[in-house]
């Protein structure tokens, strides 16, 4: 059965959104071809760029509450990310915005993991010239998840460091945001292998990177850092650097060896899927005393404190 769809400007055969039937939408909904999905009927094809070459940039932000936490910064940085790799939506920004607002309502989700997508596409001719291909735009939303369960946001995560080596910055641009994640993959197995629940991978110079999915910060005697060579620029990360500012912290971007990320008083990641993620033990060894540190307790609490203030936050129309 096709499903229905809802009114967008330039969307074909529309139909009044309230006369759509909300249980066929219980996991999430996805935008795809100027129409709304239910998830498991949103498909891409085999012959997409995305999918054959990882030729694709994305970017997620989160609700929680009923409200997007920081829109703006997470479109500045997906449509920056596509003029770059220079793809041509057929959406604008206040467009995309109403979809990922309309795949929320959607949904009826309060709290929920919101993706915005560009693919190169495919080309009408199987032709291997990217400026001929047609390229695609695709958002969805689907329940909140975080990249640590409750036990490890109480206890703190069990991390290992890889030698995988981060893919280099001037090989891809790690400031787009992208779907190469073999380097991170095969760390993961590594970690899983030394009995590790996620992993962190260096980058060519051998120093600290990032995880899959996550951004880290280690604390020692009341100051900051974070590693500043080959990562993502994590819009959780920026969110640190704002309520360090806040909260009078110390806080810089700056290269970390294994030993000093080992030698921390405190350790955690960042994400959009969980926040500010407190780590307890790398390589099998404690971090500090072995539990969550007073800083990190101090910015997770403001980090969801902030998801009340308007400034912040921008409320989804459910209507």
């Amino acid at each position: 059965m096709t499903a229905p769809t809802t009114q967008l400007p330039g969307a074909p055969s529309t139909v009044d959104e309230h006369h759509i039937d909300r249980r066929r939408y219980p996991h999430g909904v996805a935008f795809m071809d100027g129409q709304y999905l239910p998830m498991s009927e949103a498909k891409i094809s085999v012959l997409d760029w995305g999918f054959l070459h990882s030729d694709a940039t994305y970017d997620t932000v989160h609700v929680w509450n009923g409200s997007f936490f920081r829109l703006d910064l997470h479109l500045d940085r997906f449509l920056g990310g596509v003029q770059r790799l220079r793809m041509k939506l057929p959406y604008d920004r206040e467009e995309i915005t109403t979809i990922l607002n309309n795949c929320v309502a959607l949904s009826g989700h309060k709290s929920a993991y919101v993706e915005m997508i560009s693919t190169r596409g495919s080309s009408p001719t199987f032709s291997r010239d990217p400026r001929q291909a047609e390229n695609r735009f695709i958002a969805f939303a689907i329940p909140f998840g975080s990249v640590a369960n409750k036990e490890q946001l109480e206890r703190g995560l069990h991390v290992a460091i890889s030698n995988m080596v981060r893919i280099p910055p001037k090989s891809v641009d790690p400031a787009i945001k992208n779907y190469h994640w073999l380097d991170l993959v095969n760390g993961l197995f590594d970690a899983y292998d030394k009995g590790a629940e996620t992993a962190l991978i260096v980058d060519t110079n051998g120093h600290i990177a990032e995880g899959p999915g996550f951004n880290v910060f280690l604390v020692k005697n009341g100051t900051l850092r974070t590693p500043a060579f080959g990562v993502l620029p994590g819009i959780t990360r920026r969110t640190v650097f704002d309520l360090c500012a806040e909260t009078g912290l110390s806080v810089a971007a700056a290269d970390i060896s294994r030993s000093e990320i080992k030698a921390a008083d405190e350790v955690f990641i960042t994400s959009t899927a969980g926040g500010i993620m407190p780590v307890t033990r790398i390589d099998g060894a404690a971090i500090g005393k072995g539990d969550v540190g007073s800083v990190t307790r101090c910015l997770m609490d403001l980090y969801w404190r902030k998801h009340d203030d308007p400034a912040w936050s921008t409320a989804v129309i459910y209507s």
